[in-house]
């Protein structure tokens, strides 16, 4: 960024001699005009940010302490606040599949210091599935930066007798509903991308919707259900430690953390891509300045070797780039989930 030029240069003279003390309130006039020109400054100008931040900033995400997405911010948010030597604070806010947690951030002040970790589920997915969101995702909130992507996996237990798509697909076919398909609530990027999975197979699973993951890998490994859908760095864990086998990916691409696992486009369901991404938005009216301040600290810290390998290691894939790009992302997603969402019937009153 250029050189901010200093808020010194339209400070008020310097002190009167004494045989000059009727001159004082022309000081006053001076600090009265100078707060005027600095009122009178566009909201994005260098010289009105150049005391940003000028206070903790807040990063809510939308969901448990814990979790893949809580990881995500933690490692981006600490790196960030080291590398500027600024306070940024974790605000975990879960709830109704994200959208309390986007709803704060779109109702706070538009001056830099909330911001908010949104995912595919709750920016692109759930405008077409509630009929009253709390916020308009192109509307109430500003990109800022892409963090990472992870693909969907579809694992097992190790017990089970799958461990191929094609072995779900000749089972289904055979018992049609009765094999059983986990996952984290209706309308995750989960659900869908299992809804897509069968239409290109032309089976029906028997859909078994969870309040959240734990409960659904006791049951997975337990064998109360069959298979179970999430993001990679949910499953990774418990793949790595052999309680859970992984059947196939939804990417486009493996995953270099899973390279054993095909996709469902090798799997015989070319072109098939559905992979959840992340992002830090900030509400809609925040200076452009403030947003290209942020989206450079974000990028420098996903540069940063140990943030990547952080990132990588649980399943994500390290993105970045600039807020327009971010911007055509989100507008791309909103379209393509909301007529996804439109053709599996998907709904939640």
């Amino acid at each position: 960024m250029p050189t901010l030029p200093s808020a010194a240069a339209f400070s008020a003279p310097s002190p009167p001699s004494p045989r000059l003390r009727p001159l004082r309130p022309l000081r006053l006039c001076a600090a009265a005009w100078l707060a005027l020109v600095l009122a009178a400054l566009p909201a994005g100008s260098p010289l009105a940010q150049q005391g940003y931040p000028g206070k903790p900033i807040r990063l809510i995400v939308p969901f448990p302490p814990g979790g893949g997405t809580d990881m995500i911010a933690r490692t981006v948010a600490q790196k960030m606040a080291e590398q500027n030597r600024w306070s940024v604070v974790v605000d975990n806010r879960p709830g109704a599949g994200g959208n309390l947690g986007l709803g704060s951030a779109a109702k706070s002040a538009p001056d830099g210091h909330t911001l908010v970790l949104g995912q595919t589920s709750n920016l692109a997915i759930n405008p077409a599935l509630y009929p009253q969101l709390p916020y308009d995702p192109l509307k109430d909130l500003v990109p800022v930066a892409l963090l990472s992507s992870a693909p969907i996996v579809m694992a097992t237990s190790v017990k089970s007798a799958f461990k191929t798509y094609a072995d779900v697909v000749a089972a289904a076919r055979k018992q049609p509903d009765m094999v059983t398909l986990g996952y984290s609530g209706n309308g995750t990027v989960a659900h869908l991308a299992g809804e897509l999975a069968q239409n290109a197979a032309g089976i029906r699973l028997r859909h078994i919707p969870y309040k959240g993951a734990a409960q659904a890998m006791t049951d997975l490994v337990g064998g109360q259900i069959d298979l179970y859908m999430s993001s990679v760095p949910t499953l990774l864990g418990q793949v790595r430690n052999g309680k859970l086998r992984a059947i196939v990916l939804t990417s486009a691409r493996r995953s270099g953390q899973l390279p054993d696992t095909p996709t469902l486009a090798e799997s015989g369901y070319p072109g098939f891509d559905a992979l959840t991404w992340f992002g830090i938005l900030a509400p809609a009216g925040t200076p452009a300045a403030i947003v290209q301040q942020l989206n450079q600290a974000i990028n420098q810290a996903l540069a940063q070797p140990d943030v990547a390998e952080k990132l990588r290691a649980e399943g994500g894939e390290v993105l970045g780039g600039s807020a327009e790009r971010f911007a055509e992302l989100l507008r791309t997603e909103v379209t393509r989930w909301g007529k996804i969402v439109k053709d599996s019937g998907a709904s939640i009153d």
